[in-house]
């Protein structure tokens, strides 16, 4: 038989930093810290794991940015000196054109999304 108040417990920043405190002690032993004040040990480490990730985001100088593509696109590649074909056949032609490790891939403009994804797939690396 089950009696008592279930459900979780909700513990402040200030408690937790007081029990992660605790097990940054010398020689002290996450487990029976845990056990003294009522949790368990992956808790302990799930809160120490917060907290380091908490500690590295506020060090972090660079927060990421986004850079508008057209300033991607024209700092990659240099002003073209004479255009290498005629702009009504460059306008039919535009697609899409990809650079991964060297290697350029080019999809044309009447590919099917399906054909893309395909292509995307494909050149994503296996892991």
């Amino acid at each position: 038989m089950i009696t008592g108040g279930g459900g979780r417990r909700v513990w402040s920043a200030d408690a937790k930093a007081a029990i992660l405190e605790e097990t940054l002690v010398p020689g002290a032993v996450v487990s029976a810290v845990a056990r003294r004040h009522g949790v368990t040990p992956q808790q302990v480490f799930g809160w120490r794991r917060e907290a380091r990730r908490a500690l590295e985001a506020a060090q972090d100088p660079t927060p990421m940015t986004f850079v508008p593509a057209a300033m991607q696109i024209a700092s990659a590649f240099p002003p073209a000196t004479a255009p290498t074909r005629p702009p009504e056949r460059a306008a039919q032609s535009a697609g899409i054109e990809l650079e991964i490790g060297g290697v350029v891939v080019r999809i044309g403009a009447h590919a099917s999304e399906a054909q893309i994804r395909a292509v995307i797939r494909a050149l994503r690396p296996r892991s």
